[in-house]
């Protein structure tokens, strides 16, 4: 299982090697979402793609846990392989796998019991309202598979076995398209269908993914180890949760904003819906860079090259300009087709105009994202993460107050005016920090 090209390659190698079966993974991930909206918008009802889209900012908030934890806990695992303590390692492992299961059974079950409430709160069209808690209903069920096959990942990822989930990703989302059209067309299911066809999907591939990564940690040769570890707990936990506030930080200030997207109605939500999701697929390359510099970091710092990890970070930079400018290009020129995908021929004006003006004007600004994203994963795998923390907190207020106060007022465009504002504030706070070189001394001691 040792593969430790992190820290030997040259850094633009490394991370290329590292972070693209990520991007293309989340690529997927993001797909089968996508198709959700897309088959529900087309083939039920813009109500229906509506409903899907008041749910997904709630969702997003568990996936972001998911993901937030399993990189925290990454971290850790990376430190211990790049200094080649495979015990520690192990033990780290297991450790996660109880936490985050015990974890993933008490949110499905408190989602399953405040969901109608929420989108109530959220201020969600009563048109739409019983679709969209039906689709959070069957979502909850399958939350403990959905933190499994995450937290796996990020195992595989910090083990430098990244091309592992994106097997199973190809195999998910596929399976997950498939299981979407044959519900929803053949069988009528509408929304109830697309959400079943989800859990079912990722049931399969969490478990597959559970059996091969406990097939290859059986290759390591070290002693045995418990299955859970307060303080093992306790390291990974200091990382993992302002982790999972940062990966969360645009999920929970989506949900706020949602409240003030659904005040504008059904047909606008629509269009914001389908917005949103490209939006999320337009992010994935910037949040597989950022990813990637946590797990290049914590493994350069655990070999004790420093000076990698600058180098890195400067190539990391390189990489998100290079994605910002296609991810602009693409939006630029065919954002009215895009949203077209979602909507039909037979989306109300309302809606298209909305979802088009929301990619013409946000494809500007992706490169901030991915600066925020590279320097932020930097932080998070040095364990730097108090300044981390603020940074991704400025960033939902000034996204959260702005949209709340200007979008009554305004229009609902305030609403993705105050995104590359966040985005930059966030930037500035955690480069500084970056600046300071803090970072370099903080896993030493």
């Amino acid at each position: 299982m040792e593969n430790d090209y992190l820290i030997q390659k040259k850094p633009l190698n490394a991370l290329i090697i590292f972070s693209l079966p990520i991007i293309i993974g989340n690529l997927f991930q993001q797909t089968y979402t996508m198709a959700d909206s897309a088959i529900v918008g087309r083939f039920v009802s813009e109500q229906a793609l509506a409903a899907v889209g008041a749910s997904y900012s709630l969702t997003n908030i568990f996936i972001c846990i998911a993901i937030g934890g399993g990189i925290g806990a990454s971290v850790v695992v990376s430190r211990y392989f790049g200094a080649k303590e495979y015990a520690k390692m192990k033990q780290a492992i297991f450790t996660s796998f109880v936490s985050f299961l015990v974890i993933s059974i008490l949110l499905g079950g408190l989602g399953l019991l405040i969901s109608k409430n929420i989108l109530v709160l959220l201020n969600t069209p009563d048109d739409i309202l019983d679709m969209a808690v039906l689709y959070l209903d069957i979502y909850f069920l399958g939350l403990p598979f959905l933190f499994m096959y995450n937290i796996l990942s990020s195992m595989f990822n910090a083990l430098g076995r990244s091309r592992i989930p994106l097997y199973f990703l190809i195999f998910s989302s596929v399976f997950n398209v498939i299981l979407d059209i044959i519900m929803v067309t053949t069988f009528q299911m509408g929304v109830a269908g697309v959400a079943w066809a989800t859990l079912i999907a990722q049931g399969i591939s969490a478990v597959l993914s559970f059996l091969v990564f406990m097939k290859g940690l059986k290759s390591l040769n070290c002693e045995h180890t418990k299955v859970f570890d307060k303080s093992e707990l306790a390291i990974m936990a200091k990382i993992a949760l302002p982790s999972i506030l940062q990966q969360s930080t645009v999920s929970i200030g989506m949900m706020l904003v949602q409240s003030v997207v659904n005040s504008f109605g059904s047909q606008a939500l629509a269009g914001f819906s389908a917005a949103m999701r490209i939006e999320s697929i337009c992010i994935v390359p910037m949040t597989g860079i950022g990813n990637a510099m946590s797990s290049y970091t914590a493994q350069n710092l655990g070999a004790q090259k420093h000076e990698r990890v600058v180098e890195g970070y400067k190539v990391a930079n390189k990489m998100v300009i290079v994605c910002a400018v296609v991810i602009c290009l693409i939006l630029e020129l065919f954002h009215a087709s895009i949203i077209s995908l979602f909507l039909g021929d037979n989306g109300t004006a309302t809606a298209i105009a909305t979802g088009r003006n929301y990619l013409k004007f946000i494809g500007w600004f992706f490169c901030l994202i991915g600066f925020k994203m590279t320097v932020d994963g930097l932080l998070r795998g040095a364990g730097d993460m108090k300044m981390f923390t603020v940074a991704n907190l400025v960033n939902l207020f000034i996204r959260v107050v702005l949209s709340i106060t200007l979008a009554p007022k305004y229009g609902i465009a305030m609403v993705w005016y105050a995104v590359p504002i966040g985005w930059l504030a966030n930037w500035i706070i955690s480069f500084l920090q970056y600046r300071t070189d803090k970072w370099k001394t903080i896993y030493a001691s």
